[in-house]
């Protein structure tokens, strides 16, 4: 079995020609250097130094050797310059999972803080509902994962990240019907506007709707919080969304927030790692800013 030491004694050794020169650069004696080079000749079975009075010089199989040894301490070197890149937060990757509406709404910042900071992390992104988040979490497909909470699955380690309060808005349409309080058949009675089918959003507020005793069916079906937006204000109903998600809106008159009698209960967003897996350095450091930020709200 060939020591990794015998292999840098030898290329040294190549590149000094002299057995004393290689052994000073190596910080060892000089007879430890002609004994490496003896044990490694005898395991390879050749000789790769002429011994000469003022120095080696490599044999025929010698300069064969040197150019693979040569490479191989490259990569080593380069390996460990990667590593250390890598410790510094130099290099490396994060890979996230969210709907995009919480990457636009919520995680926008936090990635924003740490781009910044770290410029040399490449930043991937996927986006989907909160199920298929939680599955490629599970598979190992990406670090961390934005949920809307609760989530039962003991394979994951979820921490609360922010409380989203939701509401129903709509445009200068049915801009009297913030004027005054409504029960939730006046609500259901009207166009709604929902996200569509398995996401958390939808799941949430039609099991509200189930619990008053409604079995709600939208006349329109989006999957993004920007059309959502986009039809209420033009006038095609009520549509269900995060009060944060169109704060802009509410505040310029754009859009106007449904009063109900019954509110609606504020919901949890989490984020999520699985508990068996070991992070990168470049992951953890962005969970640490997630848990730092979640500890300020």
């Amino acid at each position: 079995m060939m020591n990794l030491e015998w292999y840098r004694i030898f290329l040294h050794t190549a590149q000094c020609r002299n057995l004393t020169k290689a052994a000073q650069q190596l910080h060892i004696t000089q007879p430890s250097v002609s004994y490496a080079i003896k044990q490694m000749e005898e395991a390879l079975g050749l000789k790769l130094f002429h011994r000469q009075s003022k120095g080696v010089e490599l044999t025929e199989e010698g300069r064969a050797l040197l150019q693979y040894v040569e490479q191989s301490f490259a990569m080593l070197d380069s390996g460990q310059k990667h590593l250390h890149n890598l410790k510094q937060l130099n290099e490396g990757e994060i890979r996230i999972g969210a709907s995009d509406s919480l990457i636009k709404h919520l995680l926008l910042p936090q990635l924003n803080a740490f781009h910044q900071a770290y410029p040399g992390i490449r930043i991937r992104l996927s986006h989907g509902k909160t199920p298929e988040i939680t599955q490629r979490l599970i598979e190992g497909e990406i670090d961390c994962g934005i949920l809307h909470m609760p989530i039962q699955e003991p394979k994951l380690h979820i921490q609360p990240l922010a409380v989203l309060e939701d509401c129903f808005v709509v445009g200068e349409a049915y801009q009297e019907l913030a004027d005054r309080l409504l029960t939730t058949e006046e609500l259901a009675a009207l166009p709604l506007i929902l996200l569509s089918p398995g996401s958390s959003t939808r799941i949430f507020i039609e099991q509200w709707f189930a619990d008053k005793g409604r079995l709600v069916k939208p006349d329109i079906e989006l999957g993004s919080v920007d059309l959502l937006v986009e039809f209420a204000r033009l006038g095609y109903g009520a549509a269900f969304i995060s009060r944060s998600f169109v704060h802009d809106e509410l505040l310029h008159g754009k859009l106007f927030e449904l009063r109900l009698i019954d509110p609606l209960p504020p919901r949890s967003i989490g984020f999520a790692v699985r508990r068996d897996m070991k992070l990168s350095v470049a992951a953890e450091s962005f969970v640490q800013l997630l848990r730092t930020s979640s500890e300020g709200m």
